[in-house]
């Protein structure tokens, strides 16, 4: 169900900027989301999410965006995406980032985006003249098996549209890469499988991957990710439930043989593998935007 609300604000401040791809304010337009990630951590209950399966579209989200925008001393990197895909589908209606973007470039402020959508491509003139400060997107892509994809994210697009899309926005100027998480264990924490992800992003353009190698999960997402386990991989939950009990923080049992395996892939094909290493996190953070 959609659902239109008011929010007071728009825009948070982020204080540590660095830990999270130099964005100094986080946007979200909507609440909820269709994609119906089996993993999505926005479930849980701390977000105050009453039913996920209900996506709140914040109606006057532009008309504080641009108030909040006029008042701002410090131009930093505007980030969205972390809590609710900003192309989920009822952007085909709304539009509210398409509209939030225009502002965005309107007041000359960076941005950063996360998405699984390839709908991303209907804004890359947007990102084109936001770009001339700074715009980057990140694709989260898991696996880049479709098959698979449609199993954990089953309404999302698939890994192949997404590094479609990726190559697209690389070839238009735009800084690109892929946010490669949740690592779903005994689900797709195996090596080949990560190799495959930082070969296909290299050739579609990414300059940067940031991974972990597992998954967190609490009260109603837990509840929910072992539903979905039910259907998909019955042969899964008892081991989890063994392996992970009550934990917040399911780190692959792999993890540490993974992310080696990470770090030499992304060496071999020259990619930012550290999200200390973005070019942009200090350096448009202390000199760029003030």
């Amino acid at each position: 169900m959609i659902k239109e609300i008011e929010v007071k604000s728009i825009l948070s401040t982020n204080e540590h900027p660095e830990y999270w791809f130099g964005a100094k304010y986080t946007m979200n337009l909507y609440r909820g989301c269709e994609h119906r990630c089996i993993y999505c951590d926005s479930m849980s209950q701390c977000y105050r999410i009453d039913n996920f399966e209900d996506v709140l579209v914040k109606v006057n989200a532009i008309e504080l965006l641009r108030e909040e925008l006029s008042k701002k001393r410090l131009k930093g990197i505007i980030g969205t995406g972390a809590m609710s895909d900003p192309y989920t589908f009822v952007e085909g209606k709304y539009k509210l980032t398409e509209k939030a973007l225009k502002c965005i470039s309107d007041f000359g402020f960076p941005v950063h985006m996360i998405t699984k959508s390839d709908m991303v491509l209907r804004d890359k003139e947007i990102l084109q003249q936001i770009s001339r400060t700074h715009a980057s997107v990140a694709f989260t892509i898991t696996t880049v098996d479709d098959v698979l994809s449609a199993k954990v994210e089953p309404f999302a697009p698939s890994p192949t549209r997404r590094l479609k899309a990726m190559k697209e926005l690389s070839a238009a100027g735009i800084i690109t890469g892929v946010t490669m998480m949740p690592i779903l264990p005994f689900i797709e924490d195996d090596e080949e499988s990560i190799k495959a992800i930082v070969k296909k992003a290299s050739e579609n353009g990414a300059s940067f991957i940031i991974g972990a190698f597992g998954v967190t999960l609490r009260d109603r997402q837990r509840d929910y990710y072992y539903k979905k386990l039910d259907e998909n991989f019955p042969w899964l939950r008892d081991k989890y439930e063994e392996v992970y009990g009550e934990t917040y923080s399911c780190s692959s049992p792999k993890s540490k043989r993974l992310y080696d395996v990470f770090k030499e892939e992304c060496k071999r094909y020259h990619i930012i593998s550290s999200m200390k290493h973005l070019p942009w996190n200090k350096e448009y953070e202390q000199l760029s935007f003030i």
